[in-house]
């Protein structure tokens, strides 16, 4: 079954870091991934999704304006991963974050929950 499986999120303090995971070689080979443009997107609470980092497929990186600055979206294709680097975290980042292709697969994972509060 295809599946996204995201990792690294957490309870995290006002400024601090983290590093979020995304395996997606249980949806497409390293070979096909290459091929694809791979986002993060978070959904807070009684909000929609929205995409906040982008690599294309060649590497050129798109952020949303309100993490321009504070996050780093990389990708290593051998591995079918992406991982999103966030700095400097404020309370409004706290959200669940998901990964996947721009355009969508029509599936999701589970995400994982970055919370920052103090």
């Amino acid at each position: 079954q295809a599946q996204l499986v995201e990792s690294g999120g957490g309870l995290v303090q006002p400024g601090g870091s983290l590093r979020l995971s995304c395996d997606a070689s249980g949806s497409a080979s390293s070979m096909i991934f290459n091929l694809y443009a791979m986002a993060w997107y978070r959904q807070a609470p009684g909000k929609r999704r929205e995409l906040v980092a982008r690599i294309s497929d060649s590497g050129r990186t798109y952020y949303a304006d309100s993490v321009k600055g504070r996050f780093t979206v990389s990708r290593v294709n051998v591995n079918s991963t992406v991982y999103l680097q966030i700095n400097s975290l404020k309370p409004e980042d706290s959200a669940v974050y998901y990964c996947n292709k721009d355009p969508t697969f029509g599936f999701w994972g589970q995400g994982t929950q970055v919370t920052v509060s103090s």
